[in-house]
């Protein structure tokens, strides 16, 4: 017998896209693991409470690498190149290393004058009164201008590199991933050998280098082998779209929860020092990466109490585990005040994000930045009308329209 889908269990008339809260509340309620089916992926164990969620990311029996499904026959999916996500160790403790030090806590610190200037043109930009809407002309702009220079992506590529990355982590048709993926991968191609003839210091020229002789972040040698040009475009392409449709949705998410809930965005005018917090917050609240990539077992487990078979894939519900009553009182209520202490909304475990410090610092200045410009923003539209974009790892919004004031 077939599984149901979340679809199927959600009560009649309640639309999933705009809120799937309730229907992780009454999964928890029955259980932490329970057998659903993803159109277009199959059946897995889907886990929603927190305890499951974290042992679940650190058991080495359940692996990234879609080999170990029994239902494996292609890669599946349009992923360029092998990267991170698809990885285990030892492999993937190989690649996250030549990587790491670019995205540690005092290297991304750096960044913040560039971060602020980029915000603080964009705000100039927005209409002196009316209405705008701050996904398309602030909270995606941020992170495609950080993630590209970083990587050094030409301005002119990069509209067309955030349309084809939009198509590729939610699809709108199986033709449109193909076709995008196809195109994303000849321009990173194309890129990526313009860097290795002419270094120019930048994330990809460095990783161009690392596919001769492998170098840390520091400049120092490292004793690995060095990047295959399959690793190479998978390392560019797990970047340049993990670089900035999580931190997207993230930034809007933050937005979206002081503008739906007026006594916190008074909080937050009051006290801007609550933005870091009010960031957290959302990360639990409003989990802009949804869930994890697919695990697979490689060996018969149990898994709270569930039995796990050789093969299975196991999808693990950040957003569920995050909302889990038994760790965050009152989880439904949106409270920047909260010490959020364990949230999953950067994952867990060996595969935890390795942008996180990146993605804080871009929302926590979006935020502070926009509420000083414009202390007086306010919603236009009646919340429950907004549109949220959904694939199975990721959940943002499509627009969040405002008056400027």
């Amino acid at each position: 017998m077939q599984a149901p889908t979340l679809e199927e269990l959600a009560p009649d008339g309640h639309d999933l896209t705009r809120d799937p809260y309730p229907l992780y509340t009454a999964l928890r309620a029955e259980g932490p693991v329970h057998r659903v089916l993803v159109p277009g992926s199959g059946e897995c164990w889907l886990v929603v409470t927190r305890d499951a969620a974290r042992a679940a990311l650190t058991d080495p029996r359940l692996r990234n690498d879609i080999r170990h499904s029994s239902s494996w026959r292609t890669d599946g999916g349009h992923a360029l190149g092998r990267n991170m996500l698809q990885s285990d160790p030892p492999q993937h403790t190989r690649l996250r290393r030549l990587v790491a030090g670019h995205f540690a806590p005092a290297r991304v610190a750096a960044l913040r004058p560039r971060i602020e200037d980029t915000a603080r043109d964009l705000l100039a930009a927005l209409p002196a009164r009316g209405t705008a809407d701050l996904v398309s002309r602030y909270a995606l702009p941020l992170p495609v201008t950080v993630i590209c220079d970083l990587l050094g992506v030409p301005a002119a590529d990069r509209a067309a590199f955030h349309t084809w990355s939009n198509e590729l982590v939610m699809p709108t048709s199986q033709e449109a991933a193909a076709s995008a993926a196809g195109a994303l991968a000849g321009c990173l191609t194309e890129l990526i050998d313009r860097k290795a003839h002419t270094p120019d210091g930048t994330l990809l020229s460095d990783l161009a280098a690392a596919s001769r002789e492998p170098v840390a972040a520091d400049g120092t040698t490292v004793d690995e082998a060095p990047l295959t040009d399959e690793e190479l475009l998978g390392m560019a392409f797990l970047i340049l779209v993990a670089g900035h449709e999580t931190t997207v949705n993230l930034i809007s998410g933050t937005l979206h929860g002081p503008l739906t809930h007026p006594d916190q965005l008074g909080l937050l005018r009051a006290d801007p020092g609550l933005t870091g917090q009010a960031v957290e917050e959302s990360l639990r609240h409003t989990s802009p990466v949804h869930a994890s990539a697919f695990r697979f077992a490689t060996e018969p487990l149990d898994l709270a109490g569930t039995r796990i078979s050789t093969g299975d894939a196991v999808l693990v519900s950040l957003a569920a585990a995050s909302r889990d009553p038994l760790h965050f009182p009152e989880p439904d209520r949106f409270d920047i005040t909260r010490r959020v202490q364990g949230h999953l909304g950067f994952g867990h475990g060996l595969h935890h994000c390795l942008g996180a410090p990146l993605a804080r610092l871009e929302a926590e200045t979006a935020v502070r930045l926009l509420l000083a410009h414009r202390p007086s923003l306010t919603l236009v539209t009646d919340p429950a009308t907004l549109t949220w974009r959904t694939s199975t790892l990721l959940r943002g919004l499509a627009e969040l329209p405002v008056r400027l004031g």
